[in-house]
């Protein structure tokens, strides 16, 4: 089986994860938390990464990094290696801690990309179906099948503000940042503290990942279609022993949306797009939001200079009507799998 695809770029952001062999604990007591965090401060420090997100849970780690040394693989590399060394003095065993090498997906810095992947990550300790977030019920949530009482809502925001082994409390403004992270980026990029939290919890009450971020798995980067193409060229430099054929991200332009909107209602976009009652024009901006990867702010922009709250409120006014209208939730599901943000093209 050929090795992953590694491409170190300068300013590069990452998306980091690694797991323990067999699945087993990689982290089994709060001290081997406190050592990894540790470790994970010493690599900033040695390396010059930033640390921007991070995630300990049982048997895996999440982190988002940027490089401006262009040296992500060396870094990661050092910091798994030092931390299995450690976990396998502490108890007396030897042999590998982590199953195979760490997986990255390179992020596109432009745009809410590097935002999202926060969001997805902070998301992680309550991605399980205790909190009823599994694969199949988050699914089923997000197209409006299932309920959210407050209870459940509760619990979930609950278990994120007493979950101490990730970066959410220091971004939500319920604790101090601590020295190894760098938050002031995407917290600004959010719109405050107050507003990343709002952002959150999002996520929680419709229980989606955001836009892109639904399965990671077999992907080398996730952006825009320009971004893909830089990849693109990127990995070709870096290796020709790789397949013939990877995953890239290609996320739709707002224009190949509109048209296919106007294609399914047999109307042009000009003609429906401002008339009362219509909601021809929440759908673009719902399909727009999940499929291109640009913020609500350029999204309207993008359709003739909309303002953010309308944009906003659009995409939860039409979130909110598919969990009664059948027919409405067969079409966005339609619509969204023929605008598929994944695409496999030759290298």
């Amino acid at each position: 089986m050929a090795r992953a695809i590694r491409v170190d770029v300068k300013d590069g952001w990452y998306h980091v994860t690694a797991r323990r062999i067999e699945r087993k604990a990689i982290f089994k007591d709060a001290r081997d938390h406190e050592h990894f965090l540790e470790l994970l401060e010493e690599m900033s420090k040695r390396y010059g990464v930033e640390v921007h997100v991070y995630c300990l849970l049982v048997n895996h780690y999440h982190l988002l990094i940027r490089t401006p040394r262009a040296n992500a693989s060396q870094a990661i590399q050092w910091l798994d290696v030092s931390y299995s060394v450690w976990f396998n003095r502490k108890r007396g065993r030897c042999g590998h801690v982590f199953q195979g090498r760490f997986s990255s997906v390179l992020i596109d810095g432009e745009g809410s990309w590097a935002l999202d992947a926060s969001v997805y990550i902070h998301l992680n300790p309550i991605r399980t179906q205790g909190y009823s977030l599994g694969k199949s019920a988050n699914k089923a949530e997000s197209m409006g099948w299932t309920e959210l009482d407050r209870e459940q809502l509760q619990r979930r925001l609950r278990a994120l503000r007493e979950f101490r082994w990730s970066s959410f409390c220091a971004y939500a403004g319920y604790s101090k940042t601590p020295g190894r992270l760098v938050t002031e980026e995407l917290v600004k990029r959010g719109g405050g503290r107050r507003e990343y939290r709002e952002y959150v919890q999002e996520h929680l009450t419709r229980g989606a990942d955001p836009a892109g971020f639904e399965d990671l798995r077999g992907q080398i980067a996730l952006g825009s279609v320009e971004f893909g193409e830089k990849v693109k060229r990127l990995v070709g430099k870096v290796s020709k022993e790789q397949p013939l054929r990877r995953m890239l991200e290609s996320p739709v332009r707002i224009s190949t949306i509109v048209k296919l909107v106007e294609e399914e209602r047999g109307e042009a976009w000009a003609d429906f797009a401002n008339r009362h009652g219509d909601w021809g024009r929440d759908l673009v901006i719902y399909l727009a939001r999940k499929r291109t990867g640009l913020t609500l702010k350029e999204i309207g922009e993008a359709l003739g200079g909309l303002e953010y709250k309308t944009t906003g409120k659009a995409v939860q006014r039409f979130e909110a009507s598919l969990a009664s209208n059948g027919e409405k939730r067969k079409l966005a599901r339609s619509l969204l799998d023929q605008l598929s943000l994944v695409e496999i093209r030759p290298l």
